[in-house]
């Protein structure tokens, strides 16, 4: 009886060693958190890249845009400042590794190539691609069939990863390739091209800047969703289930929607910088 109640002892003294060492290694990992030293320092680093109308400066030198909004909704929130780094677009990654900010919100895609790197949240906007067309050369056209003739002619930019969703549907038109999407866009608007396929928010934008030349055939279908997420670095989920939460929120009571909404598909912020992109003069 003696040698059952001593290993017995044993076993709860084990087991009591075991969850203690558990719980420490638990608070030492939450304690490393980002989200611990945000909340000690009541700033919310963010690094993103210019792009519009993701991020961009206003006619007062201010950012403006649907990812700087985010930002500043996210520090808000939670009573923080917000720090924006602008960072290059290629160097953007390793500056999250290296430390520089705490979160990447700047419209990036959740790749597998990339999450090999940094860890993504739960999307919080989708990316997708729609096609804007030429009014006098393609006003009756309303189906992909229609486009899908060698008769017609469409614009895209060299490279992009919207050519091989093209040459799916439309394996029949004609081709025009170009450097950069302006280039594809103003082709369209030239006459030159019957309509060009790009990721939103161009060609939502490009039709409504340019309404007089340009028509959305499909109106507000989109195709090809990639999901797009927060990034953080690896090993922090604190950090990352506390963003998951913020975006299930904002996602169930309808802010992120309708902020990109406004963004992407409006021209209510047109008036805010001095030269828009998106009108060609």
């Amino acid at each position: 009886m003696k040698k059952r109640n001593l290993l017995i002892t044993i076993a709860a003294m084990a087991l009591g060693a075991l969850v203690g060492s558990q719980a420490l290694a638990q608070n030492d990992l939450a304690a490393s958190s980002t989200l611990e030293e945000i909340k000690k320092r009541k700033v919310l680093k963010v690094g993103f890249s210019t792009f519009v109308p993701w991020a961009m400066r206003n006619s007062k030198g201010e950012f403006i845009g649907f990812e700087i909004e985010v930002a500043r909704k996210l520090a808000a929130d939670n009573g923080w400042e917000v720090e924006h780094i602008s960072t290059a677009w290629d160097g953007i990654i390793p500056a999250l590794i290296a430390g520089k900010f705490d979160v990447i919100i700047g419209g990036m895609s959740a790749t597998p190539k990339r999450s090999q790197t940094v860890n993504f949240t739960i999307p919080y906007a989708y990316s997708t691609i729609t096609m804007s067309a030429n009014k006098e050369l393609a006003g009756d056209f309303k189906t992909f069939e229609d486009f899908n003739r060698p008769d017609v002619t469409l614009a895209v930019r060299r490279g992009s990863s919207n050519v091989e969703w093209m040459k799916q549907h439309f394996p029949n038109a004609e081709y025009t390739y170009f450097d950069s999407d302006p280039l594809a866009f103003q082709e369209v608007l030239n006459g030159n091209a019957h309509g060009v396929v790009s990721a939103e928010p161009k060609p939502s934008l490009y039709t409504l800047a340019n309404s007089d030349v340009l028509f959305k055939p499909f109106g507000d279908e989109k195709f090809n969703f990639y999901p797009g997420g927060l990034a953080v670095r690896k090993g922090d989920p604190d950090f990352l289930t506390f963003l998951n939460t913020w975006i299930q929120l904002h996602t169930a009571n309808g802010w992120l929607q309708e902020r990109k909404r406004y963004w992407f598909e409006t021209d209510g912020w047109f008036g805010e910088v001095d030269d828009n992109p998106f009108v060609v003069k």
